[in-house]
């Protein structure tokens, strides 16, 4: 039985010597990681971002319409679409960076059943890129969502 303690020192120095990779997976492992989650994140923070201007362009355009024809006398009508489209871009992050467009299909514009239709606008630059590449190459997707609301008949 003495023979059998030294095979197995022998299996185990073998062994030792097949292996000397011995961590190299871990490394292997973090480097892939960096190199396939880093844009996986940059991609997925680029979506949402696009998605929240689409919300705030399609709520500036509904909300500015409403307010718009549900407004008292005609005067106030512009300054409330303006006030409901602020609001709503505010809401997804684009303050002071939408626009908005509205356009009446006949005179005057708060007559029974007439319609007002608003054009809100946003640019959504793309996050986390500095100022000097957007100099070169445009790196902003715009977004135009529009919106005809109605005037009630029996106003």
């Amino acid at each position: 039985m003495s023979g059998r303690p030294r095979l197995w020192g022998r299996l185990a120095s073998v062994r030792a010597l097949a292996r000397p990779d011995d961590g190299s997976a871990i490394v292997e492992f973090v480097a892939l990681a960096v190199v396939l989650l880093v844009p996986l994140f940059y991609l997925v923070m680029t979506l949402a971002r696009l998605q929240a201007g689409t919300y705030a362009a399609s709520a500036a355009a509904r909300e500015a319409g409403r307010a718009f024809v549900s407004a008292p006398a005609a005067a106030e009508a512009p300054g409330r679409a303006r006030a409901a489209a602020d609001l709503a871009f505010a809401d997804q992050g684009f303050a002071g960076e939408g626009d908005l467009v509205l356009q009446c299909d006949g005179d005057p514009c708060l007559r029974p059943d007439g319609r007002v239709r608003a054009v809100a606008a946003v640019t959504v630059p793309f996050p986390l890129l500095p100022a000097f590449f957007r100099d070169v190459v445009p790196l902003e997707i715009p977004i135009s969502v529009t919106h005809v609301a109605t005037v009630e008949r029996f106003r």
